[in-house]
C-alpha cells in the first residue's frame, strides 16, 4: 500500500489539531458530552478548507433541524411510545426524500437532520422533561466541533479549492484530448461511443462538489462564476466529440471510395495536433475552416451537406477548446491568465435539471423508515436499556448507504470497522485512560493513533473505514471531565451500536438484494421515454433541460455500466441519445414556420422516432431504427430542399443531417434533388 503523502500528514495533524482543541474546550466548559465535539470534527474535516467550511455550515443547520424536531416530537408522544416511534420515522424518511432529491453537497443538511432527531431524542425518552437540556447540549458540543475543525482549516495551511478543481480539469481535459485526436484522425470505427469515453460524462458531475465548494473558499470565491462556465463547456464538448465522431466515419468512408476532400481530412488532422499540444494558434485553425466551409449556394448534395456540417463542427470544437484551457487557467489562479472573454457565444444549454427515479426513491427512504419503525418496535418489546442507540444507530446507517443499489457491503463495513473501532477504544478506555491524569497525557495517548487512522481518511478507497474508526472510536472513548467509565455500561452501549449496524445490514439484504441492473434499466428506459415525449411533443423541454438531464442520467449511468453486471441489451450511446432530442427538439421548435409539404414530411419523422424509442422503451433493450424511419428522414430532407426558405427552414434541414447520421450512420446517401436556397448552418452542439 502507497504510504501517506505530506498532504495526508498535514490533514491529519489539523483534524488532530483540531479536535484536541474541541475536547479541551468542550472540558473547560463543563459540556455533559464533550467527546461528541471531538468526533463532530473528524465528521467535518476535509484536506480542501472550502469543503470543510461548506461541510461544517451543513452540519450546524442539520444539527439544529434535528435538535429542533427532537424538542417537538419528545414532548408530544412521549406518552405513546408506538406513536413516537411512527414520527421519527416518518421523519427520517421525509427528510432522507429530500436529501436524495438534491445531489450536492446541499443534501448533507437533510441527512444530518433525519438522523440527528433520534440520536438526541430516543435516549431522553425515560426522562422527556430533559430533553431540551439534551438538545441544547448536543448543539453545543456539535457546533463546537465545527468551529474548530473550519478554524484549525483557515488558518493552518489553508488548502484552497482552486487548484485541486484545476488538476481535476486537467485530467478530464486529457482524456477528452485523447478521444478528440483519435475522432479527428479517423482512428474510431465504432458506431457506439465507448463507455470509457462516456465515462467523460460522470466526471464532470463528479467536479459539481468542488465546484460548488468554490464560494465557502476565500482564495478561490472570485473564480466561481469562471468555474460554472468551465463546467458548462466541458459537458457541451461531448456531444460536439461524438457528432464529429460520426462526420469524420463519414469522411473515412468517402476515403475509401476515393472522394474524400483531402483538405479537409488535413485541417481535422491540424486541429488534432493543435488539442495534443502542437505550436498551432485558434485563430488560424478558425480561418482555415473558414476557407474550407462550402459556399451556401454549393449545398446541393449529400457530401456538401456533410461538409458543412463538419466544418461548423469543427469551428465549435476549436472554440469550446480555446475556453477550456482559458478558464482552466482562471480557475487554477494563474497570474498570467488575464480577464477572460468567452471565444464560443452560444445560447446557454447546460441547466441545472437532473434525473430523479422518484419510485426508486421512494422506495430507499420508505425502506429506511420502514427499519427505523422495525427497530423501534424491537426496542419497546424487548424494554432493552441500551435499544435508544440501537435505533439510532439503524436509523445512521440506513440514512448513509440506504440509497446505494446494494447498501448491504457498505453496511457490513459498518458492522465490521465500527466494531473494531469500539475494542480499540474499549481497549485504551479501560486499562490506559485510567493512567491519565491531565489533558497534555491524554493528547500524548491519542495522538499516534488518530494521526494514523487520519492520514488515510483523504484516501477514497478507505475513506470509509477510517472515518469510522476516527468518529466512532472517539465516541466510544467518551472523555470525561471525570474518569467514571463502567465496563458494563460501556459494554451494552457498544452492543446497541453493533446491533443497529447488524440490524440495518440484515434489513438490507431482507429488502433490497438486487443490484446495479435495476437501476441502470429504469435509467435507460426513462432516458427512451424521455425522447418518446419529446418527439411526440406532449413533453416540452428547452434545449438546456435536455442537455443538463441527460448528461446527469448518463453519469449515473455509466458507473453502472462500466461495471460488467449489467445485460448487454441495456448498452446504449447516451451521447448519440442526447444528439437525437436535441434534433428533435429543433425540428419541433421550426417545424410550425415550414410550409405543409415540409411541415408533414417532419411530422412524419417526429412521429417515427416516437414510435421506435417507445418500442424501446417497452422491450427494455436497445433496438435498430427501423427502415420507414430512414425513409421518412430522407423524404423530410427533400421536401425542406423543395421548399426551403428562411432561417427555420435551413435549421429544420440540419436537425435532419444530424437526425440521419445519429440514427442510420452508416446509411447510404439519400438522393437529393438541387437545392433552390441557401443553408447558413447554425452552430448546434448535439447534431
Amino acid at each position: 500500500m502507497k504510504l501517506p503523502s505530506a498532504r495526508d500528514w498535514l490533514f491529519s495533524t489539523k483534524a488532530f489539531t483540531a479536535a484536541m482543541l474541541a475536547l479541551y474546550v468542550a472540558l473547560a466548559m463543563d459540556l455533559p458530552r464533550p467527546y461528541w465535539a471531538m468526533t463532530t470534527v473528524y465528521v467535518v474535516s476535509h484536506p480542501l478548507t472550502g469543503a470543510t467550511t461548506s461541510k461544517a455550515l451543513y452540519r450546524m443547520l442539520g444539527t439544529l433541524i434535528g435538535a429542533t424536531g427532537a424538542v417537538v416530537l419528545v414532548p408530544t408522544f412521549v406518552s405513546a411510545p408506538e406513536l413516537l416511534s411512527i414520527a421519527v420515522a416518518a421523519w427520517i424518511g421525509g427528510l432522507l426524500y429530500l436529501s436524495l432529491l438534491d445531489r450536492t453537497p446541499r443534501s448533507y443538511v437533510f441527512m444530518l437532520a433525519a438522523y440527528t432527531l433520534p440520536i438526541i431524542a430516543l435516549p431522553t425518552v425515560t426522562a422527556p422533561e430533559t430533553i431540551f437540556d439534551v438538545a441544547l447540549a448536543r448543539s453545543e458540543e456539535i457546533i463546537l466541533g465545527i468551529l474548530c475543525a473550519s478554524l484549525v482549516g483557515a488558518v493552518v495551511f489553508p488548502v484552497s479549492v482552486g487548484p485541486a478543481l484545476a488538476a481535476r480539469v486537467g485530467g478530464w481535459l486529457r482524456d477528452a484530448g485523447a478521444w478528440a485526436g483519435e475522432v479527428l484522425r479517423g482512428e474510431v470505427t465504432d458506431e457506439v461511443v465507448p463507455l470509457v469515453r462516456q465515462k467523460l460524462a460522470a466526471d464532470v458531475a463528479a467536479l459539481d462538489a468542488l465546484i460548488m465548494q468554490l464560494a465557502h473558499d476565500p482564495e478561490a470565491r472570485a473564480f466561481a462564476r469562471e468555474a460554472g462556465e468551465l463546467r458548462g463547456r466541458l459537458l457541451l464538448l461531448l456531444p460536439v466529440l461524438s457528432s464529429l465522431n460520426d462526420r469524420m466515419r463519414a469522411i473515412t468512408r468517402e476515403e475509401a471510395m476515393g472522394s474524400a476532400r483531402d483538405d479537409l481530412v488535413a485541417l481535422a488532422r491540424e486541429i488534432a495536433d493543435w488539442i495534443g499540444g502542437a505550436p498551432d494558434t485558434p485563430e488560424r485553425l478558425r480561418a482555415r475552416i473558414a476557407e474550407l466551409t462550402p459556399d451556401p449556394g454549393a449545398l446541393r448534395d449529400w457530401p456538401s451537406l456533410l461538409h458543412a456540417n463538419l466544418c461548423a463542427r469543427l469551428k465549435e470544437l476549436v472554440d469550446l477548446w480555446q475556453d477550456c484551457l482559458a478558464l482552466r487557467r482562471q480557475v487554477a489562479g494563474d497570474p498570467a491568465a488575464g480577464h477572460w472573454a468567452p471565444v464560443l457565444h452560444h445560447r446557454p444549454v447546460i441547466g441545472t435539471a437532473r434525473h430523479h427515479d422518484h419510485g426508486l426513491l421512494l422506495f430507499s427512504t420508505a425502506s429506511a423508515a420502514l427499519a427505523t419503525l422495525t427497530a423501534s418496535l424491537i426496542w419497546i418489546a424487548s424494554g432493552w436499556p441500551g435499544g435508544a442507540n440501537f435505533v439510532a444507530m439503524a436509523a445512521v446507517a440506513c440514512c448513509f448507504f440506504g440509497a446505494q443499489d446494494r447498501p448491504a457491503p457498505f453496511l457490513w463495513m459498518m458492522v465490521v470497522w465500527g466494531t473494531t473501532a469500539q475494542v480499540i477504544a474499549g481497549v485504551l478506555l479501560f486499562t490506559v485512560v485510567p493512567q491519565v491524569h491531565d489533558f497534555a497525557m491524554l493528547v500524548l495517548v491519542l495522538v499516534l493513533p488518530f494521526l494514523l487512522v487520519g492520514a488515510l481518511i483523504p484516501r477514497p478507497e478507505l475513506g470509509l473505514v477510517t472515518l469510522l474508526l476516527a468518529a466512532t472510536g472517539s465516541g466510544s472513548l467518551s472523555v470525561q471531565s471525570h474518569y467514571n467509565a463502567d465496563f458494563t455500561v460501556y459494554v451494552n452501549e457498544s452492543l446497541a451500536v453493533t446491533g443497529g449496524f447488524l440490524f440495518a445490514w440484515i434489513w438490507a439484504l431482507a429488502t433490497k438484494p438486487f443490484g446495479a441492473e435495476i437501476t441502470a434499466r429504469r435509467l435507460v428506459r426513462s432516458g427512451w421515454a424521455d425522447l418518446a415525449a419529446c418527439a411526440a411533443g406532449t413533453r416540452l423541454q428547452d434545449h438546456r433541460v435536455l442537455v443538463s438531464r441527460t448528461l446527469d442520467r448518463l453519469g449515473l449511468l455509466i458507473l453502472r455500466l462500466a461495471s460488467g453486471a449489467i445485460d448487454d441489451g441495456l448498452a446504449t450511446d447516451g451521447l448519440r441519445d442526447l444528439r437525437i432530442g436535441y434534433n428533435v427538439l429543433d425540428l419541433q421548435r421550426d417545424r410550425r414556420a415550414l410550409p405543409g409539404a415540409a411541415k408533414d414530411a417532419i411530422n412524419a419523422v417526429l412521429a417515427g422516432v416516437a414510435g421506435h424509442f417507445r418500442t424501446q422503451q417497452k422491450a427494455g433493450a436497445a433496438l435498430l431504427p427501423p427502415a420507414g424511419l430512414l425513409d421518412h428522414v430522407d423524404e423530410a430532407i427533400r421536401a425542406v430542399l423543395a421548399q426551403r426558405a428562411g432561417q427555420a427552414a435551413d435549421n429544420a434541414l440540419q436537425a435532419l443531417v444530424g437526425l440521419r447520421q445519429a440514427l442510420f450512420p452508416g446509411a447510404a446517401a439519400p438522393l437529393l434533388p438541387p437545392a433552390r436556397g441557401a443553408v447558413d448552418p447554425p452552430l448546434l452542439a448535439a447534431e
